[in-house]
């Protein structure tokens, strides 16, 4: 299906919305606005929308100033969803986590779309952002705008393009990221080329939705599956006795056929460990067994328990039995300088740890308290006689607030899963 009329090359200065002002869609609301776009920014947490409209922000990487210059005419925070009638564009940028049983959870976006259907002015562009399985905006989103009298492609234009947001990544803004995006129909691939042209430096188009979905899940697939290898390639180094950092940055020097990955204490965050289900699920449903995905899933999700066993042959090696022992585990978000604690392994560190007899604390800058199961965790402070109380110290997340050279002096112990005491020679220090 084509669309006769000429489509716009922008729609800069007109109202957008954004849906799910998140880690994902506040960056990219603040950026639609500081191009021109007068953007409603809409989310069901009545807390962030206060938060915005004093024109503060929640999220890490996005500072103060950037929400206070903007909230108000440019940008307009709102849990009303009849706001967005006036929009001619909407980004969804809702969660889309996994249910307990690994299947895909697009509550949250059946949830957006069905709203939008009912508010949506003729002639709008809905783009899906929410990382889903190929074919979900075509078989979800794109029905449900038609249900309400639209014909996609005619007067309502669909398409998909997966965010590429990098927590605490300073080098690659929002906007720098080349955008990739593909259309349910050409006129759909059309419409979000103006909707995004003014806004990112780069855009990238694709042949269809359906496309743009599996170059989202290409790229996160790819890096666990390479992430599962060199962990594996950890493990194999470490019964070898053989320093599996000196192993990849010799391999690195390689000029052509080498990428290197580094091994850790397991995936996080929301995109690695979660990705690469929607594309195996989506994968059965076909009939396609993806027996290499599947194992790098569960050879990322193995490490933990090979960080807690290394743990507990140092500690029990110092002469301490692991039910009498104090561990102190530095960091517990997914990754350095952020937040978010969504699926780290930090937390599943602690609780084997736990379950193990150890009596576990942990300490991160930038996370005062998290919940594991039924149990709050509050953070300890840092100091040389805490460290110096410890049977073993494990440096999970290396937050560049993390002062590891003292962590290294006083703690009697300490398990470097990150490789940050790369410079330091000490017994007492250990690395994966």
């Amino acid at each position: 299906m084509t669309d006769d009329r000429n489509p716009p090359d922008s729609l800069a200065g007109d109202t957008v919305g954004v849906v799910g002002l998140g880690y994902v869609g506040l960056p990219l609301a603040l950026a639609m606005a500081e191009t021109g776009y007068r953007v409603v920014g809409v989310d069901v947490d009545e807390t962030r929308i206060e938060t915005l409209r004093d024109g503060d922000s929640y999220i890490t990487d996005v500072p103060d100033g950037a929400v206070d210059r903007v909230v108000g005419e440019e940008f307009v925070p709102t849990t009303d969803y009849d706001r967005l009638s006036e929009a001619v564009g909407v980004s969804i940028c809702v969660p889309t986590p996994l249910r307990k049983t690994g299947q895909p959870n697009i509550s949250y976006i059946v949830d957006a779309t069905e709203e939008l259907a009912g508010v949506l002015s003729p002639d709008s562009t809905v783009v899906l952002e929410s990382t889903v399985y190929p074919g979900a905006t075509e078989e979800v989103v794109a029905p449900t705008l038609a249900d309400n009298g639209h014909e996609v492609g005619e007067d309502v234009f669909v398409a998909f393009s997966p965010e590429r947001i990098d927590p605490g990544n300073e080098e690659y803004g929002t906007t720098d990221i080349p955008k990739v995006f593909g259309g349910v129909t050409e006129a759909c691939g059309d419409r979000a080329e103006a909707l995004y042209g003014p806004v990112f430096d780069e855009l990238v188009r694709v042949d269809s939705a359906t496309e743009a979905e599996l170059v989202k899940l290409l790229e996160n697939t790819f890096r666990s599956v390479n992430i599962a290898l060199i962990n594996e390639m950890a493990t194999i180094a470490h019964e070898l006795d053989v320093d599996i950092w000196s192993v990849i940055d010799a391999a690195a020097t390689k000029p052509f056929g080498f990428m290197p990955f580094y091994p850790g204490p397991g995936l996080g965050g929301h995109c690695i460990p979660v990705d690469p289900k929607y594309l195996s699920w989506k994968a059965d449903q076909h009939g396609v067994a993806t027996r290499f995905i599947d194992l790098a899933d569960t050879v990322n999700r193995s490490m933990p328990e090979h960080v807690v066993d290394r743990v507990v042959t140092l500690v029990n090696d110092a002469g301490t039995a692991v039910p009498d022992s104090d561990v102190l585990v530095l960091g517990v978000a997914y990754k350095p300088n952020v937040v978010d604690t969504r699926e780290s392994p930090a937390l599943d560190v602690i609780s084997l740890l736990e379950d193990r007899g150890a009596s576990v604390a942990y300490h991160d800058p930038h996370v005062p308290a998290v919940e594991i199961g039924a149990q709050t965790y509050e953070s300890r402070s840092l100091s040389p006689a805490v460290l110096a109380d410890q049977d073993c110290v494990v440096l999970v997340t290396d937050h560049d607030a993390i002062p590891v050279d003292t962590v290294a002096e006083h703690a009697p112990l300490l398990f470097d899963t990150r490789n940050a005491t790369a410079d330091i020679d000490a017994e007492h220090v250990h690395r994966l």
